[in-house]
C-alpha cells in the first residue's frame, strides 16, 4: 500500500518531489498511525461491502471502519455481524498477493463482540487491522483493551485499538480533567497496541444539542475546541508519551458523484485554483478544507470520513510541502545537533534548531507517507490528480 499508489506513474512523477513510501499491515505502529489518512466509515450492514472496499481502495482511500455501532440500529447489529464476517471472508478469498486492501478496523458496541468476531472470521481475520472502541473512558476501556490482547493471543497476529474520545466525562469540565488523566493510565497501559485516538466531534455537540453549520469548523465551536486542546495538550504531546490523535469528522456532503466539473478531472494541471475553490465553496467544502488545516496547526492528524468525496481533499493536504520539507530536513541535518538559528532555504522565516526539532520529525514522517510535492506544486494540482475519473 502507499498513498497515491492509484495514479499513473508519469502523474505521480510530475506531482511529487519525493514520492510516498509503501507500507504494509506489518509496518511500524508508528508509520501506520500516520499512513491513516483519512478514514472512511461505512455501517457493516452494507450489503456489498466486499466490493465497496474494494472499490474504495482503488480510489486512493487507505483506511476504514467497519461499523457496528451508532450508524446502523440496535435491531441490526447480530445481521451486521453475520454480513461483515461473511464480506471479510469474501475479501480475504479474493485477495492475492497483488491485492492493495486498506487498513481495516471494525467499530464495536461491546468488548465481548471483539474475540467473538475474531473466532468467526478464522483465517480472514489476517486482513483486520485491529477495533475501533466507542466512547472511551478508563472504566468502560481496559475491558475493551483485555479484549483485544485475548483476542491477539488467539488468533496469532497483531491488532490495533483505536479509541474514540466521545463520552459527556470528557466535554463536562468537572469531570474532563479526571476523565482525561484516566484515560492516559489506560492507553499508556496498553501503548503498543493503541494506534490512534479518534475524536468523537458529533457526540460532544449532541451533549449540548448543538450541531455546526456548513461554514464552520469544529474550531468555532468553543466549548468542542476547548475539549480538543486539552485531549492534545494531556495525549498528544510530543516527548513520547502522546499519541497520535486524529481529526474530527466533517459530516457535510452532496449526493451525487460528479462533485467537481469534468473539465477539472480533465486538465489538472492547468491553473484553475480559482475555478476549483469555487466549486469547493458551492459544494459545501471550504468548510472542511479550513478544518483540515486547523487540524494540523493544534496538533491533530489525519481526520474520520463519512463520506469518499472527503478521502482526495484530506490527502491533498496531507502533502509535505516542498517549503515545509526544505525546512525540517534542514533543522534535522546532523551538524545542526547543537542548535541554533539559521535562515531557511525560501529566505522567509528563521529557523530555530532545538524548539522546532520534534516539528521537523513530525514533518519528515508525514512526508513518508504522503510524499513531498514538487517546487511549485500545490493542493489543487494533487486534488484534482487524484479525483476519479469523469
Amino acid at each position: 500500500m502507499r498513498h497515491f499508489g492509484h495514479l499513473a506513474p508519469d502523474i505521480r512523477k510530475t506531482l511529487f518531489h519525493q514520492e510516498p513510501v509503501d507500507f504494509t499491515l506489518d509496518s511500524p505502529a508508528r508509520t501506520l498511525a500516520v499512513a491513516l489518512g483519512a478514514t472512511l466509515y461505512s455501517p457493516a450492514t452494507r450489503p456489498r461491502l466486499a466490493a465497496d472496499i474494494r472499490k474504495q481502495a482503488g480510489r486512493g482511500v487507505m483506511s476504514m471502519v467497519l461499523c457496528l455501532e451508532d450508524s446502523i440500529g440496535d435491531a441490526d447489529v447480530e445481521a451486521g455481524e453475520e454480513n461483515l464476517v461473511r464480506q471479510l471472508s469474501l475479501l480475504d478469498e479474493a485477495a492475492t498477493a497483488e491485492t492493495d486492501l486498506p487498513l481495516l478496523f471494525i467499530r464495536v458496541r461491546a468488548p465481548g463482540q471483539i474475540p467473538d468476531l475474531v473466532r468467526r472470521m478464522g483465517p480472514a481475520a489476517r486482513i483486520l487491522s485491529g477495533f475501533v472502541l466507542p466512547k472511551f473512558t478508563e472504566e468502560r476501556g481496559v475491558p475493551f483493551l483485555e479484549a483485544l490482547a485475548a483476542a491477539e493471543a488467539a488468533c496469532g497476529r497483531r491488532l490495533f485499538a483505536m479509541p474514540v474520545l466521545e463520552s459527556p466525562q470528557l466535554l463536562h469540565l468537572e469531570s474532563r480533567a479526571e476523565t482525561l488523566q484516566g484515560i492516559a493510565r489506560a492507553v499508556g497501559a496498553y501503548r503498543e497496541r493503541v494506534l490512534a485516538l479518534r475524536l468523537g466531534v458529533t457526540d460532544f455537540c449532541s451533549a449540548y444539542g448543538l450541531r455546526r453549520a456548513p461554514d464552520m469548523t469544529a474550531y468555532d465551536v468553543h466549548i468542542v475546541a476547548s475539549v480538543i486542546s486539552d485531549v492534545v495538550n494531556v495525549l498528544g504531546r510530543a516527548d513520547g508519551t502522546g499519541f497520535t490523535v486524529t481529526g474530527p469528522v466533517w459530516e457535510y456532503f452532496r449526493l451525487h458523484e460528479r462533485m467537481f466539473k469534468p473539465q477539472l478531472r480533465r486538465s489538472p494541471f492547468l491553473g484553475q485554483a480559482e475555478e476549483l475553490r469555487a466549486e469547493l465553496i458551492e459544494h459545501d467544502m471550504d468548510g472542511l478544507l479550513r478544518e483540515i488545516e486547523l487540524d494540523r496547526a493544534n496538533g491533530l492528524q489525519g481526520k474520520t470520513c463519512i463520506h469518499p468525496s472527503h478521502v482526495a481533499p484530506v490527502h491533498a493536504l496531507s502533502v509535505v510541502s516542498h517549503e515545509e520539507f526544505s525546512d525540517a530536513a534542514d533543522i534535522l541535518r546532523p551538524e545542526r545537533g547543537d542548535g541554533g538559528v539559521l535562515r531557511s532555504a525560501y529566505t522567509n522565516k528563521m529557523n530555530e534548531v532545538k524548539p522546532h526539532r520534534a516539528w521537523a520529525e513530525r514533518t519528515l514522517l508525514r512526508a513518508e507517507a504522503f510524499g513531498v510535492a514538487r517546487e511549485g506544486v500545490g493542493f489543487v494540482e494533487l486534488l484534482t490528480a487524484s479525483l476519479p475519473p469523469a
